[in-house]
């Protein structure tokens, strides 16, 4: 008997149980009598989730004075592991398990094989269906694939008759429904409360059991076929460029979208007697069983993009298709999500938007970048969210301690909103500064710039009294566009922040992306994965090479800046022969522009950014060629300490107050001095208020931060001496074994200096 036969025979005769006027634990006996006789099993038995341990409900085969009497807790046996991991046990020998427990009430002795699945409603083990054989033996997958199938329609039918706890059949311990903490990596700090929304909203499967076969299959192959459509129309959007990574994920979702042999199990399901949605989700439940298998980190990989795959077919089966943002948010919102890219954050309404928190991310993700730039706080790589958080749960996100309270009681939700609301008076305190100018203390002009990527950035820099935009992120409108930006498109951003502006500087960067901002549009030149990708094929690597991308950049932005001073910055210069190509491509197009007698700017300032430390050996080369010089300390730390910083091992094990960070900061300021050129920091670390201190000290007189920082920022120069910050850290960085960070801090503090 095939799997669906099976299947089919067991939900006809649950069907006919259910449907009696027999009383529950009456109806239980007879289901496991029948799941039995059709798999020809000795010993059949439902444990089914009460009161927070798993409790045997009935059995066949086993001591009936067992049942109502065994009770294990979740994880205790192979009955609570299968519940607590909601994966399958298939083993010709149980005791050899090293989970395995004996219950001699049970008189289970004599049987070697076990079998086991979990009962899983709305996501979660509310019971588990096990079958045992006297002979040694591990079970068939058809017969596996038939307990599968069984224990996805006992889930609707225990909950349907009331035979666990409605709590507990909706995942609902004590546990969560009570206050619970969930800690991660911080992304973006900041404070923000608000209730729990979902990017993607769970698909609720109501229906199980189908009432017409031949409507659900043809559902399906509807639901396959518009899957198909968007793959394929995936793959379409990949116009500029050939070959990479991003083709090789799209041949592979092709490949399982096609996969005949996907399509053919999930029509085995509905032969069985369930619906289509019902029909994917047993599959997809086996492909996960199959997963937690697999040693194969490339082929695990790739069952990833098939749980994808499953998830979008769900979806589009079941008319679910938009994401929490295509329904609008109703009340202040923490979302939560697998994962984000930066044009799905930005559909949401920031009005309402006050946190995020995230399954995977990393700190370069494109995401963060855009999140940063909404001053949107984000915690990253925080596990089992769906297990922990439900939709409507109350969430506190504290993305400066790393960590989120669900379900806060009272108490703690009174002290969070106390201090948020200081958090707000002292924003609104340095929003006060705006219209003064930071002066410091010996009356030294500092200049405060904000960094932007965003069209609607540029409402901060009258908000903040910034003194211009000295980082502006032109990659922003590469990476949440789905093909290569026109020219057209970048001349009217870059025009509109312009006007934004006014009479303010702004320092346009030449696009940063590759790398670890990799774009669908734009392949790898080698057509090869970076293994290191920060240190990649990125920022004026990728322009250089890419010619046209870096002429119809060059042409807009000189195009945009017509009668008007324009400055340009190219990221990750490495050498002067670089920064020495990257402006030709702009002389080139300057004098397309004026020989086609075009209005030009006024004036054309060109600088470079100081990431790779390999720039500072040949700095005295470059600065007769430059305007400016900021240096992005990101990049420039990483690459200093050969320490990714997205990886969460090494993100808080180098300091940015660290002797050899500083010394390196001196001494590229002490070789610019006489240059005549402007050199300044953009980046976190100067709107930090301890490292901008240390700035300050070493020379710097120009930071650009991060919009929420102008102010902080301002407060604290107005209360700095140059002369007496300067020799204090001439003094520290002369003796690099000591503490620079604690000495800082309690300088700052003899001073009456806030710096957290």
């Amino acid at each position: 008997m095939t799997a669906a036969a099976a299947a089919r025979q067991i939900l006809t005769r649950l069907t006919e149980v259910m449907a009696s006027r027999l009383h529950a634990q009456g109806k239980l006996d007879q289901v496991v009598e029948i799941i039995g006789e059709c798999l020809s099993s000795e010993v059949c038995s439902i444990y089914l989730l009460r009161e927070g341990m798993l409790e045997l409900f009935a059995t066949r085969g086993l001591n009936q004075s067992a049942v109502h009497v065994t009770r294990m807790a979740i994880g205790e046996g192979l009955t609570g592991a299968i519940a607590q991991k909601v994966e399958t046990l298939n083993l010709a020998e149980a005791k050899a398990h090293p989970d395995f427990q004996y219950r001699p009430e049970t008189g289970e002795e004599k049987f070697h094989s076990f079998a086991g699945v979990p009962i899983v409603y709305r996501e979660r083990a509310v019971g588990v269906l096990c079958v045992q054989h006297v002979e040694p033996r591990r079970y068939e997958e058809v017969e596996i694939e038939a307990l599968q199938t069984t224990a996805m329609v006992l889930s609707e039918l225990i909950a349907n008759a009331e035979l666990v706890d409605e709590e507990e059949a909706r995942g609902l311990t004590a546990e969560q429904t009570g206050p619970q903490t969930v800690s991660g990596l911080t992304l973006v700090k900041g404070l923000g409360s608000g209730f729990a929304v979902y990017h993607q909203p769970r698909v609720e499967i109501t229906q199980v059991m189908a009432e017409d076969t031949e409507a659900e299959r043809q559902r399906v192959y509807r639901a396959f076929a518009r899957m198909r459509e968007q793959i394929d129309g995936l793959a379409g959007q990949a116009e500029f460029g050939v070959g990479g990574e991003h083709e090789e994920v799209l041949e592979t979702y092709k490949m399982f979208a096609y996969d005949e042999g996907w399509s053919r199990r999930i029509n085995e399901a509905i032969d069985s007697g369930l619906t289509a949605e019902a029909a994917i989700e047993r599959v997809q439940q086996h492909t996960r069983m199959r997963m937690r298998e697999i040693d194969d980190p490339l082929l695990a990989e790739r069952m990833h993009d098939l749980e994808d795959l499953s998830n979008r077919l769900l979806r589009i089966v079941s008319g679910q298709l938009g994401t929490a943002a295509s329904q609008g948010l109703r009340r202040d919102t923490i979302l939560i999500a697998r994962n984000l890219g930066p044009a799905e954050l930005l559909e949401y309404d920031r009005r309402r938007l006050k946190g995020v928190i995230l399954e995977e991310g990393s700190l370069t993700a494109h995401v963060v970048i855009v999140a940063r730039a909404m001053n949107v706080p984000v915690l990253g790589r925080a596990k089992s969210l769906r297990g922990v958080i439900r939709e409507g749960d109350e969430v506190l996100l504290d993305a400066n301690a790393g960590h989120a309270i669900i379900r806060p009681l009272p108490q703690v939700a009174e002290a969070f909103q106390t201090r948020f609301a200081k958090s707000r008076e002292k924003q609104a305190a340095y929003a006060s500064l705006r219209d003064v100018e930071p002066f410091t203390r010996c009356g030294t002009r500092i200049q405060v710039m904000m960094n932007a990527g965003l069209r609607d950035d540029m409402s901060a820099l009258a908000m903040t009294g910034a003194d211009g935009v000295g980082l502006f992120r032109t990659e922003f409108q590469f990476l949440v566009s789905a093909t290569l930006p026109q020219r057209e498109r970048q001349t009217r951003l870059y025009r509109d922040v312009l006007d934004a502006a006014g009479d303010k500087p702004v320092i346009f960067r030449t696009v940063d992306i590759g790398g670890d901002k990799s774009v669908p549009y734009l392949a790898a030149g080698s057509g090869e994965h970076d293994e290191n990708p920060a240190m990649g094929w990125r920022a004026l690597r990728l322009a250089l090479e890419r010619e046209g991308l870096m002429k119809a950049q060059a042409r807009s932005l000189l195009e945009a800046a017509a009668g008007r001073s324009l400055y340009v910055m190219f990221p990750m210069v490495s050498e002067p022969w670089e920064f020495d190509d990257a402006k030709a491509v702009f002389d080139e197009q300057l004098a397309f522009l004026r020989a086609k007698k075009r209005l030009l700017p006024e004036r054309i300032h060109f600088g470079a950014m100081l990431e790779v430390p390999a720039l500072a050996e040949v700095l005295d080369h470059l600065l007769p060629r430059l305007s400016f010089l900021s240096i992005g300390t990101n990049d420039l730390t990483q690459f200093l300490f050969a320490a990714d910083r997205a990886n969460p091992k090494l993100a808080e094990r180098y300091d940015w107050l660290s002797p050899s960070i500083m010394r390196f900061l001196k001494r590229v300021m002490q070789t610019s001095i006489g240059s005549g050129v402007d050199v300044g920091v953009c980046g976190e670390m100067g709107g930090r208020r301890l490292e901008a201190l240390a700035l300050l000290g070493i020379g710097y007189r120009r930071l650009s931060i991060t919009p929420a920082a102008v102010g902080p920022i301002k407060e604290l120069i107005r209360k700095v001496d140059l002369d007496e910050i300067t020799t204090a850290m001439n003094g520290w960085l002369s003796d690099p074994g000591r503490n620079l960070r604690y000495e800082l801090a309690l300088w700052a503090d003899e001073r009456g200096i806030e710096y957290d």
